[in-house]
């Protein structure tokens, strides 16, 4: 019998021991249960009331919260099934639990007035129970009570970071965004109080604001009236005023603040919604609230801590053994810090990267070995989840209101969590490569969206190329642009030779009044310290007078195809408008999908240096674009790393994003601003101490505002080198085609010297005139002039040959004029 008992209840235990897990956790979820059940309901009968007195006498006061930690407990080892992770998942929650346990029972015995042994079981229960009286009891006679007090406090945050599986900073940072609320309602109650104390008349405040005799500027105001005080609001993009004492100690209500700017205005001081160096004028912004707010994504740091407990043991099972430190949680990817054991290679943990990325469960990650100003080693790996970034979540960012220049864009989120505003003004030009779908539209539009939150047309004018005629598009008519948004390749060349004969003329001006660049230059204007020398007239014969310079902003958003039509003199005018146009604010913002050497040649890039890359195919593409690998490492979808002009170091960011509703409603907004002034052609703009007409583009030395129209009117229709010096080769292009009998393209390019584009117009020149026939194709044209009949007519015009030596190297104003058409 007692051999039969025995076998059953061996083979009971064999069948139970596969359930062991469940077992206890179904234990610990019933006695959970059952203890919740009788302290806080009083429902659990002769059981419940033995267990209220039995957790009484043992922990006292915490047994309120031990049917919690009974309940979780027995869920942690229900869910283990055998998983490694789980089950230390599991033991970390019990060993956090009991020194939480531990804790709080010797803390509430020092706190309740420290019962003895001899005080009865209600004394017990109210204080820390026998644990409290063992643990507490003896802290105190040791340490008395301010030091008992900090050993079961750093005893509890210990229990808090096991049983969490976190780190001190996490919980530190998550205790101050819970205290941070409270806190900021506490300070602004205090602040509204003492501003009571020194306005007394706060409930009648209002704000003024003038500008000598415009007084209607800033539209008008609505009040919203509150408990304490009222504060006008301004309407959508109008300047927000200070108190009207003059001072800004007080601050705004957190609600309606906006970015406050000094503004050249008499009267109160006022606060505008952007800080710009550049003065402010009749236009009026758009403002913030046309944009929309990402949902802050909460964080999930158990599984943040999982993944990096298996990224260090995938390490050690190939012999690298490392050091985990805190992880580094950005919108995209995690960045998990590293430090290298005694003697380990970094090679050697590089080669491993295929590994990691198979026990991360990740199509790939990227390594920084090391990280810089760090003796650690980042991995990057790609969160589950992804963090949205909008353009209105950093254009009301704090690093927003501190921008202070027109040309600071919003790009997006770093992996720290920082945003990131860019000056284009001290890149000074910009390189966006990527693959089809990587996310560089989205960039472009982010970029030209802050340009028009931030920055009136007084400010910056751009020119926008657009050869695939969907992106740019939608900018069209705001008063922003120097011209339509160009779709034609030839007529985008066009612009960028425009945009080298302003940048030449600019620095003729800055010649001519001694200045450096054109900062020096507007603060001249402005303080109206610049006089034209005597006898200097403009055009129309009256005095010059100068006016502000607006930054220009060309931005082209598919350079392959440009290259493909007119690559020489694409590539010619992009190298001189780098190399030398910074100084007289016209910028390059260059975009393309076919990152290879062909379009993004050596002298563009020699001449670009910041450069922003967005997920690539292959390692290749990644050097052309950043001369170093990285991008073919990006997840795609705004992933970007940035290059920059100081370092080699790139700069990992989460291009932001906007919406084609909110483009559509800024572009409104502008498209409203222009009728507004068009309706009241008597309104015009102050610049400093000249005033130009409302149509005035780009203002230079004095021009009148119907020259300017017209200058830029001509943007895309005149050829990238002026008429003038066509007209002074088309006689040298004559004397060839005669001479050689040869009507080539080619031959034309070969000995005067110009590109292909500008050496097919002179033979489109030469056939109106009647000295080559049509194109055949490939062929060379048909020669209509012999060169007896040209000597002749030439002869008799009276007009002198032109020496062999000069067809090489034509000279601006050497050229012979020969205005004879060929009608034979």
């Amino acid at each position: 019998m007692r051999r039969l008992f025995g076998g059953a209840l061996s083979a009971v235990g064999g069948v139970l021991a596969g359930h062991k897990s469940d077992l206890w956790g179904l234990g610990a979820l019933l006695l959970g249960l059952l203890s919740g059940a009788s302290l806080w309901f009083g429902a659990a009968g002769i059981v419940g009331v033995a267990l209220d007195d039995g957790l009484a006498a043992g922990v006292g006061l915490v047994r309120v919260v031990v049917p919690l930690g009974l309940v979780a407990s027995g869920v942690a080892l229900i869910r283990d099934r055998g998983d490694e992770v789980k089950s230390e998942r599991a033991a970390g929650i019990s060993v956090g639990g009991v020194l939480l346990l531990v804790s709080l029972s010797g803390f509430f015995h020092v706190a309740r007035g420290r019962p003895g042994l001899d005080d009865t079981l209600d004394e017990w229960g109210a204080a820390g129970g026998i644990l409290g009286i063992g643990v507490g009891g003896s802290l105190h006679a040791a340490a008395a009570l301010s030091g008992s007090i900090l050993i079961l406090g750093l005893l509890a945050v210990v229990g808090l970071i096991v049983v969490t599986g976190s780190s001190v900073g996490a919980i530190g940072r998550g205790s101050l965004m819970i205290a941070g609320p409270p806190a900021r309602w506490l300070q602004a109650r205090a602040r509204m109080l003492f501003s009571d104390l020194h306005s007394p008349d706060a409930t009648e405040t209002t704000v003024e604001v003038t500008e000598g005799s415009d007084s209607d500027a800033a539209g008008d105001g609505a009040v919203v009236a509150g408990s304490d005080a009222q504060t006008e609001i301004p309407p959508e993009g109008a300047d927000r005023a200070g108190p009207n004492d003059g001072t800004t100690d007080d601050q705004p209500d957190p609600a309606i603040r906006k970015r406050p700017v000094p503004s050249r205005k008499t009267g109160p001081v006022v606060v505008t919604e952007q800080k710009l160096p550049l003065d402010t004028s009749h236009w009026t912004q758009p403002p913030l609230s046309l944009l929309s707010r990402s949902h802050k994504q909460e964080i999930d740091t158990i599984d943040i801590v999982e993944r990096g407990k298996r990224l260090q043991e995938t390490l050690a099972q190939f012999g690298v053994e490392t050091n985990l430190l805190e992880p580094i949680v950005g919108p995209t990817v995690t960045r998990y810090v590293l430090t290298l054991g005694e003697g380990v290679k970094v090679t050697k943990f590089e080669s491993l990267r295929k590994d990691m990325a198979y026990a991360m469960a990740s199509p790939d990650v990227r390594i920084i070995a090391p990280i810089p100003g760090q003796r650690a080693i980042g991995v990057e790996v790609p969160n589950n989840r992804r963090e949205i970034i909008t353009v209105g979540d950093l254009l009301s960012s704090k690093e927003a209101a501190q921008a202070s220049h027109p040309l600071e864009v919003a790009i997006g989120r770093d992996i720290n969590g920082n945003n990131v505003m860019v000056n284009i003004a001290d890149m000074p030009h910009v390189l966006i490569a990527g693959a089809t779908g990587s996310g560089k539209s989205s960039c472009l539009n982010s970029l030209l969206s802050s340009i028009l939150m931030r920055s009136t047309p007084d400010q910056v004018r751009m020119i926008l190329v657009d050869p695939k005629r969907v992106e740019m598009g939608q900018y069209g008519r705001i008063p922003h642009l120097l011209t339509a948004p160009v779709t034609d390749p030839r007529k985008a060349a066009n612009a960028l030779a425009w945009a080298v004969r302003e940048m030449e003329r600019r620095y003729d001006v800055l010649a001519d009044v001694g200045v450096r660049d054109i900062t020096g230059y507007n603060q001249a204007v402005d303080s109206n310290t610049l006089k034209p020398r005597p006898g200097v007239l403009d055009a129309e014969g009256e005095p010059v007078v100068y006016s502000r310079l607006p930054f220009v902003l060309v931005v082209v958003d598919e350079l392959s195809d440009l290259m493909m039509v007119a690559a020489r003199d694409v590539e010619e005018s992009i190298a001189r408008i780098a190399q030398m146009a910074r100084a007289v604010g016209i910028h390059l913002v260059i975009a393309t999908q076919r990152p290879s050497v062909d379009v993004i040649t050596g002298v563009i890039k020699a001449n670009i240096p910041s450069r922003w890359a967005f997920a690539v195919s292959s390692l290749t593409d990644s050097r052309v674009i950043l001369d170093q690998p990285g991008a073919e490492r990006l997840v795609g979808g705004g992933d970007l790393l940035m290059l920059g002009t100081s370092s080699s170091a790139l700069n990992r960011i989460q291009g932001c994003w906007v919406e084609e509703s909110e483009v559509r409603a800024i572009v409104s907004h502008w498209r409203a601003e222009a009728k507004k002034f068009e309706q009241d052609p008597t309104v015009s703009l102050r610049s400093g101490s000249e005033t130009t007409s409302v149509g005035s583009a780009v203002p230079l030395d004095g021009h009148s505002a119907a020259t300017d129209s017209l200058q830029i009117d001509s943007i895309t229709t005149t050829a990238p080198d002026s008429a003038q010096s066509d007209d002074e080769l088309i006689d040298a292009a004559k004397e060839l085609v005669v001479q050689t009998q040869l009507g080539s393209t080619s031959m034309l390019q070969r000995k005067l010297r110009v590109g292909f584009a500008r050496a097919g117009r002179i033979m489109d020149l030469l056939e109106e005139q009647g000295v080559v026939g049509p194109s055949t194709g490939s062929k060379a044209r048909e020669v209509l002039v012999t060169q007896e009949e040209y000597d002749a007519r030439r002869d008799n015009r009276g007009t002198l040959s032109v020496a062999p030596e000069s067809v090489s190297e034509p000279a601006a104003g050497n050229a012979p004029e020969l205005h004879t058409d060929f009608d034979l």
